[in-house]
């Protein structure tokens, strides 16, 4: 039986590190990958800058109950971006600080929601991609954590699209129950 000393290795540097004592944490990673990582956070701080503009505009229209459904999605938005930060400063990176695009301001309930699917939609396909990337490159933590969000994110695509057609097909008396707090 081949038995391995590991001695006191640092356990936060996983497998490869284990296998090769010279190997340091984020060493050998892939340059694309912390690239990918960064883009996937810029279009986190994108949507909890966009959801929270609409967190506060639907609160100051008294559309308390889609208010808190906004906040709720941004503060996981939050953790995305954190996650993520996470991961490229593991790897050495610099996590950026800028969102990927603009918010925007004073839409309609429908328009708000039309945006946000444009997000999420956006989010999915990048997250996708992501993964296939990061397995090719080797880098299976990274690919975890994009397919983790994947779900998050499709789940969030489901929640705005189902207001968006409940919208449509209800009406005010729709919009109504999402009144108050």
């Amino acid at each position: 039986m081949l038995c391995l000393d590991l001695g006191d290795r640092d356990e936060t540097l996983g497998w490869n590190a284990a296998r090769n004592p010279k190997l340091r944490k984020g060493e050998g990673m892939s340059q694309k990958v912390i690239d990918l990582l960064n883009a996937a956070r810029a279009r986190e701080l994108t949507a909890i800058t966009q959801y929270m503009a609409q967190h506060y505009e639907l609160e100051d229209r008294d559309f308390g109950k889609l208010a808190s459904q906004m906040k709720e999605i941004a503060i996981q938005e939050m953790k995305h971006a954190e996650d993520l930060a996470e991961r490229i400063l593991y790897l050495r990176g610099e996590p950026t600080t800028k969102p990927d695009a603009g918010i925007k301001k004073g839409q309609e309930i429908g328009e708000m929601l039309s945006t946000d699917i444009a997000l999420e939609q956006q989010a999915v396909k990048m997250y996708n991609e992501a993964a296939v990337v990061c397995s090719e490159e080797k880098d299976q933590i990274s690919k975890r954590l994009f397919e983790k969000l994947l779900g998050e994110e499709e789940e969030h695509l489901n929640i705005f699209e189902n207001l968006k057609d409940h919208i449509e097909k209800l009406g005010a008396p729709y919009l109504a129950t999402l009144t108050g707090e």
